[in-house]
């Protein structure tokens, strides 16, 4: 069994992977950008989740709903993989705490909101910090509606241009082919 198969199994409790998850996953750990469009519940989070947790580094995620990137944290954090979250939901001690964390090296995945993203000073912290992967979550909102439900989703190019070595990732679902 190869060690994606371990990691999978190990921290998700699953036995196999979803179509187009491990080319998904092999490209990112190749350094490629990845655009991926899957079904809804395609498993797209494993797509960066499963990377994450192999070396060092840590995952930053731009997620839009803060419910959402609870819900992600605790069960991540429930698995045995460090995770946390900076949003408009922390006060100024907790995020701190967060902050100096990932200074130390101690989170794989990070998840943020959009506006988060794009701070300068959200920039300077993640520069300081070994960025591994950038995972932008619900990519549909930067052409679709973007320039209307989040305008921040139009400016997260900044990423790439700050960390142009490290691979992004883009992830939406689909219910419809169409």
């Amino acid at each position: 069994m190869d060690r994606l198969h371990l990691i999978l199994e190990r921290y998700f409790g699953y036995q196999a992977f979803y179509p187009c998850q491990r080319e998904i996953i092999q490209d990112l750990l190749a350094g490629r950008d990845v655009l991926a469009v899957l079904a809804t519940g395609g498993g797209k989070s494993l797509c960066y989740q499963v990377p994450a947790v192999l070396g060092d580094g840590v995952t930053v995620v731009v997620s839009p709903l803060i419910a959402l990137m609870k819900d992600q944290v605790d069960g991540l954090r429930a698995n045995g993989i460090a995770a946390a979250t900076i949003n408009s939901s922390l006060g100024y001690g907790e995020q701190k705490i967060v902050e100096r964390v990932i200074l130390e090296g101690r989170i794989r995945i990070l998840y943020v909101s959009p506006e988060r993203a794009v701070q300068p000073s959200f920039l300077s912290l993640v520069a300081k910090a070994n960025i591994r992967l950038i995972a932008i979550d619900e990519a549909h909102c930067i052409s679709m509606w973007g320039h209307n439900f989040r305008p921040e989703y139009r400016r997260l190019r900044v990423l790439k241009e700050r960390f142009p070595a490290v691979p992004v990732i883009a992830l939406t679902a689909t219910a419809i082919p169409a």
